[in-house]
């Protein structure tokens, strides 16, 4: 979403600068990013306390 957002500008104003698609994409992966950092937390964690857990202590 963020690259045609981008896109779109760089055609409507003629800016072909290569910073200005690189900064916000990355932008968006880090929000992205931390939006889903708790689900992916919490996902890890129920991961190795059901599943490594038990192997490692061989019940």
């Amino acid at each position: 979403m963020a690259g045609i957002i981008v896109g779109l500008f760089q055609a409507l104003t003629s800016i072909q600068e290569m910073t200005l698609t690189f900064v916000p994409k990355v932008g968006a992966m880090l929000i992205v990013f931390w939006v889903s950092m708790s689900f992916m937390t919490a996902t890890l964690v129920a991961f190795f306390t059901d599943r490594l857990i038990p192997l490692i202590a061989g019940s």
